[in-house]
């Protein structure tokens, strides 16, 4: 594995995202070739971490990918990078509960399977001298990680640096920033989070910009980087989506994959393992284009904020025709989340493509969380029976809740989701490098057709 670094919080809302973007544009402002990852299944991080970095950012999931394969995946995504930077989750501990901490999916979890150092980013308002307490704690809770250093977030004066770099000396960890209180970096943000880096343009790239300025101002990138670094050269194969996949069909058929503003909900891995498997891939982007892809064989909507999107996707009558006439004829369609919502009748009160005999609009609640999942019927996605771990994160609800076939079954739920002929649609996500035989399984429907 290449130099790594693992960016770590006590808890959720101390900055790190902020310090994770800021560090990954600093780096490469600089020349470093540096890659981008984010523990868990969170999508819109990654996007942010995409803009500074120049390359994709990849997402580290124990959880849904087997934890064996993580290390690969590092090798594969940091290729031609001179260091990897992993922006945790929550905080360093939080993990999958109820679980074996071993195995959570926690950032402690991942920082343990990459034998990564780490900088624990802490909140300073409200504290001085307890500070030392709290490192202190983190420290020690697990002897098998190592705490490299510390990035001291929204400190209010020079005073209460001096104070707050006093205890840090206590207990012997090095502090390798100090940022100043910035209330003028924070990125819009809605039911599920921020708000995407593609629908953020142009104020995305000055959000990134404004990160990576605080962080190079403010942060020992040197440091930071000999941090990295110290990683022990542990040995890793890199993940090979041609192995992974494990077949290449004939033809080179067509699969469009939905992108644009409203589809941003997808792992990189996706588009590499249907390539590696013999297919063309190609965005369309249901905002705009009026027609899916010449030749088109095979349909993947991904997630994202279709709703936020839904009178421009719902003027597209064309593209919304389209897709209604390559689902009746019984080709292959992908959907998930997102995806789901488009191939409803309507999203709140907005025509869709009628795919689906299914109303969408917003709830009351928030759904997330991870699922272990059987497939209830077979499908071009799945063979009837099949179990699964994916991940559910949504504040809409279909009315009805599953088909005459649904998708899944999953612990204390009712059936959910859509099997009909070749569409396999439901709010379930799961991440391909985890199931690479289920997109070959799809592949190869695809290309039968």
């Amino acid at each position: 594995m290449p130099p790594r670094v693992v960016v770590a919080a006590p808890s959720s809302g101390s900055g790190k995202t902020t310090v994770t973007t800021g560090l990954l544009g600093a780096l490469a402002a600089r020349g470093t070739a540096v890659a981008p990852f984010k523990v868990g299944p969170d999508y819109v991080d990654p996007g942010y971490h995409a803009l500074a970095a120049g390359r994709p950012g990849r997402n580290l999931d124990p959880v849904l990918v087997d934890p064996a394969t993580l290390p690969g995946l590092v090798v594969h995504g940091a290729r031609g990078a001179e260091l990897a930077v992993v922006e945790g989750v929550m905080g360093l501990f939080d993990g999958r509960i109820g679980r074996d901490p071993e195995s959570d999916g926690s950032t402690a979890h991942v920082a343990r399977l990459l034998d990564a150092p780490v900088v624990l980013v802490v909140d300073a308002r409200g504290q001085s001298r307890s500070v030392a307490a709290l490192l202190a704690g983190f420290r020690d809770f697990d002897p098998r990680l190592r705490l490299g250093g510390v990035i001291l977030n929204r400190v209010g004066s020079h005073r209460h640096e001096e104070v707050l770099r006093a205890a840090c000396a206590e207990v012997g960890l090095p502090v390798l920033g100090v940022l100043p209180r910035h209330a003028e970096l924070a990125v819009p943000s809605r039911h599920l989070g921020l708000v995407t880096a593609a629908e953020h343009g142009v104020a995305a790239r000055s959000a990134v910009d404004a990160m990576a300025g605080l962080v190079a101002d403010h942060v020992d990138l040197d440091a930071v980087t000999a941090l990295a670094r110290s990683a022990p050269p542990t040995p890793a194969t890199a993940w090979d989506p041609a192995e992974a996949v494990g077949t290449v069909v004939e033809g080179a058929p067509v699969v469009a994959v939905a992108g644009g503003a409203a589809f941003t909900f997808g792992y990189p891995e996706h588009a590499e393992l249907l390539a590696a498997g013999g297919a063309q891939v190609v965005t369309v982007d249901p905002a705009h284009d009026e027609a899916l892809p010449a030749g088109t064989a095979g349909l993947v909507l991904p997630g994202g904020f279709p709703e936020e999107h839904a009178a421009t996707l719902s003027a597209n009558a064309p593209l919304r025709a389209a897709v209604h006439a390559f689902a009746a004829s019984g080709a292959p369609v992908h959907a998930e989340c997102g995806g789901l919502l488009y191939l409803a009748r309507s999203l709140d009160g907005a025509p869709m493509c009628g795919v689906l005999d299914a109303d969408a609009a917003m709830g009351p609640r928030l759904a997330l969380g991870y699922r272990t999942a059987t497939a209830t019927a077979d499908s071009p996605l799945a063979a009837a029976g099949e179990t699964v771990t994916g991940h559910e994160f949504h504040r809409t609800v279909t009315t009805p809740r599953a088909g005459t076939a649904p998708a899944w079954r999953w612990d204390g739920a009712e059936p959910e989701g859509f099997v009909a002929a070749g569409v396999h649609a439901s709010y379930l996500h799961t991440h391909p490098a985890g199931r690479p035989a289920g997109v070959a399984r799809w592949l190869r429907h695809v290309a039968g057709r």
